[in-house]
């Protein structure tokens, strides 16, 4: 799929931004997976229990982002599947170029 990311809507916040991401738990590998709607659609080989999914899901967008860990957070959806995140550090343009260059390294997920 090539997905067209100018539809992830990417707020920016004073020191950073927020996104709205859906997570698919208990997949064979944690990736960014495209998009659904207006969120960023992840997947995580974690399971959905004890905040093994939620920590999976920080550490891969602190990765696929570049930034430190600490720089990512989980603002709302906490239990939910759709959650709102803020990464700290970037601007909306810096989050959508990484995001990008992710998605043609996987081959256009």
């Amino acid at each position: 799929m090539s997905a067209d990311l100018s539809r992830v809507e990417i707020v920016e916040r004073v020191g950073g931004v927020e996104l709205t991401v859906k997570v698919v738990p208990g997949a064979s590998r944690s990736r960014v997976i495209g998009l659904w709607g207006n969120a960023l659609r992840l997947a995580v080989a974690a399971p959905p229990q004890a905040g093994k999914a939620n920590a999976a899901l920080l550490k891969l967008l602190a990765s696929t982002l570049g930034v430190r860990r600490a720089a990512v957070e989980i603002v709302s959806g906490q239990a939910q599947p759709v959650k709102r995140i803020r990464v700290s550090g970037l601007t909306a343009e810096q989050a959508r170029a990484s995001l990008m260059d992710t998605l043609a390294q996987d081959g256009g997920a």
